[in-house]
């Protein structure tokens, strides 16, 4: 067992992970920039360690920095939580050298799954749906060309390093390809230092489809159902629900299975997520993440598991503490992520929190690092908590997500909780009938200056 593990993160992930912790007796270290020197995650760990100056590039993915906080505490695994350093496999190497231990998945799966060609052809091999596209990067415009007209349009051109949205470009028509190609590429080379770029068909009205797993290491694996996170604004998730409202039990059974055997096949060690566009009863991959996902709670709580605590526990060399003949669906949950942002721009709002209220009460969970008087810094991401409701059926759960959005206080900011309030009158919200495109055409109608 771990006697103290460093948490290499900030805000309510950072926090997440701590409660985890402590639960299972296990001491935590936070680090954090001076920034952040007043932040929750600080306050609740047990011990803390300044890292450095607030921007993120010399504090939060500062290596040496976080390796050297490890060995002045003696934390003896690190737990990436999501982002900043979490699907770096240059990190977890370095970590491994040093006789720590990364509480994910190896060096070589994060470094395989990062690359979204060697993704695509590695779960391809492993029986895998994958949406039709170019067998590796498309070297030049006559080769885009060439591909275009030979799948049909529409298609999407995407970074090879991609994530976030940056790098994406649609061609509907053949006259569109030339600027889509050399736009994605333009993006992807300042984005990511790699201007590689591959082709996929572009469906037209899917749903963003994820399947959560879990393996051991040592080739046993499960699937915990599907999310669906097709309410998206820019490719970023606002809205995340678990189960999908479209998916029926064979569908989850299938796809499940399938992403199940697929990690167990590697070896895959930990919580990851395979991401998939739904449409017309199929599914057709787009990525893997090799961490813990933001929207995690949702499966969670229709689970009744601890996907952190199940982390430690296999980084630890545990076996997995379920079965998947133990994972039953228990009704329905819903994710809202509540961001320090002014809409209808959606531009961050840092600043001071005069008053903070965490709704309560049956079938709710608010998972956020905020407190009255914290000044949330404007360095990070402008994600602020993440409002989690649980009910027996998704129209309980609906409901609960607007009682609790009442109750809701954040003052002092902006946040995109208008937002939330606005959704739940639609009638498509309640029927479960939208796509990923859904939510972009709803804002250009209905969340206008003025």
């Amino acid at each position: 067992m771990f006697d103290k593990i460093l948490v290499a993160n900030r805000g309510e992930i950072a926090l997440r992970v701590i409660r985890a912790a402590r639960e299972m007796g296990i001491q935590s270290v936070a680090v954090h920039s001076t920034a952040d020197a007043d932040a929750m995650h600080v306050r609740m760990a047990d011990e803390s360690v300044c890292i450095g100056p607030p921007p993120s590039t010399e504090s939060y993915l500062s290596i040496p920095s976080i390796i050297a906080a490890c060995e002045v505490t003696g934390a003896q695994a690190i737990h990436p939580g999501y982002g900043f350093l979490s699907e770096n496999a240059n990190f977890v190497q370095i970590v491994e050298d040093h006789d720590l231990i990364f509480i994910g998945p190896t060096a070589e799966h994060i470094r395989i799954m990062g690359d979204k060609i060697s993704a695509k052809d590695t779960m391809k091999a492993l029986g895998v749906p994958c949406v039709p596209g170019s067998e590796g990067g498309v070297p030049d415009l006559a080769a885009a060309k060439a591909l275009g007209d030979e799948m049909g349009y529409p298609v999407i051109v995407k970074a090879t390093a991609g994530g976030g949205g940056r790098g994406m470009k649609v061609a509907q028509t053949a006259a569109d390809m030339e600027s889509a190609f050399l736009t994605a590429r333009s993006e992807a080379k300042a984005a990511f230092g790699n201007d590689e770029v591959y082709i996929e068909k572009y469906l037209t009205t899917p749903r963003h489809i994820e399947i959560q797993v879990f393996g051991d290491g040592k080739g046993r694996a499960v699937h915990l159902g599907e999310r669906d996170c097709s309410l998206q604004r820019r490719h970023q998730k606002v809205f995340e629900e678990a189960p999908g409202p479209c998916i029926t039990e064979e569908e989850r059974a299938r796809i499940g299975k399938i992403c199940a055997d697929a990690v167990a096949k590697i070896n895959y060690a930990g919580a990851g997520t395979i991401e998939f566009l739904y449409e017309k009863g199929e599914f057709y991959f787009i990525e893997m993440n090799t961490r813990l996902q933001v929207e995690h709670p949702v499966t969670e709580t229709i689970f009744g598991v601890d996907l952190v605590q199940e982390q430690i526990r296999v980084a630890e060399g545990l076996p997995m503490s379920f079965a998947q003949e133990d994972l039953k669906i228990n009704g329905h949950a819903i994710e809202v992520r509540i961001n320090a942002e002014k809409l209808p721009t959606f531009s961050p709002r840092p600043g001071r929190i005069t008053q903070f209220h965490a709704p309560g009460g049956l079938g709710v969970r608010m998972d956020s690092a905020l407190y009255d008087g914290y000044s949330i810094p404007p360095y990070y991401d402008s994600l602020i908590g993440k409002l989690i409701v649980h009910g027996q059926d998704r129209a309980t759960a609906l409901a609960r997500l607007n009682r609790a959005l009442g109750e809701l206080i954040v003052d002092g900011v902006d946040t995109t909780v208008p937002l939330f309030h606005a959704l739940l009158q639609e009638a498509d919200i309640h029927s479960g009938d939208y796509n990923i495109h859904w939510l972009e055409h709803w804002l250009e109608t209905n969340l206008q200056d003025g």
